[in-house]
């Protein structure tokens, strides 16, 4: 309970942020994602009232626990390195709600959820490496914590307004899951306002993401 404490505190009090598929837009921008892999689906809708924050809604269903999330997210820039050549983005991430199963011996339980992590990246128009954490307390549900990392080359330097294409690998560590650790390797599209990703990891399991900004 304290610790679920702490955590509520800390994504009320945190303000939001930004991001490419990153967590904070531009001054009155909305951005829509949604990310779909072997653990979860969700859905993520927020909106940037500056460059160093975004406040939105987080839906999210968990494959192995069956464990529906409903909150609400605040993301924080904290810091950004811009380059000649590249750029670098460090990230506060937090969320508070409710979650709700009927797996096993819960009969459509709800409780109280939270999390928080950061996240982390740097890119030039080349290259991209990224990594990001999160723990997360779903009351009688649970806690655990998580963390995965990507790679990225992009196979050629297109222009302004061109179609780019990245070719990544995504590490995932989820200590909890039967599976603890999973490889997907994927590609990347984006131009204009949309980002679109597809892949499949070792364990055969379909990726697909797709992020839009308004």
């Amino acid at each position: 309970m304290f610790r679920f404490l702490m955590l509520s505190v800390l994504g009320l009090c945190v303000f939001a942020l930004p991001g490419q598929a990153r967590p904070v837009s531009y001054p009155g921008g909305v951005t829509v994602m949604t990310m779909n892999n072997g653990d979860r689906n969700s859905l993520h809708i927020h909106y940037s009232p500056t460059a160093f924050y975004s406040v939105g809604y987080l839906a999210e269903y968990w494959r192995e626990s069956e464990t529906t999330l409903q909150m609400v997210q605040v993301n924080n820039l904290l810091k950004r390195w811009n380059n000649k050549d590249s750029q670098a983005n460090l990230y506060l991430k937090s969320g508070i709600g409710a979650a709700y199963s009927d797996y096993g011996d819960f009969d459509h339980d709800s409780d109280m959820a939270a999390f928080t992590g950061i996240a982390a990246d740097w890119e030039s128009r080349r290259f991209f490496v990224s990594y990001s954490n999160r723990y997360n307390d779903f009351g009688e549900f649970g806690d655990f914590y998580m963390q995965s990392g990507r790679v990225g080359i992009a196979p050629y330097i297109g222009d302004y307004g061109d179609l780019h294409t990245w070719l990544m690998l995504e590490i995932d560590h989820n200590p909890e899951s039967s599976d603890p650790l999973t490889y997907t390797p994927m590609v990347r599209f984006f131009k204009d306002v949309h980002l679109v990703e597809a892949g499949m990891s070792d364990r055969g399991e379909v990726l697909f993401n797709y992020v839009v900004r308004f």
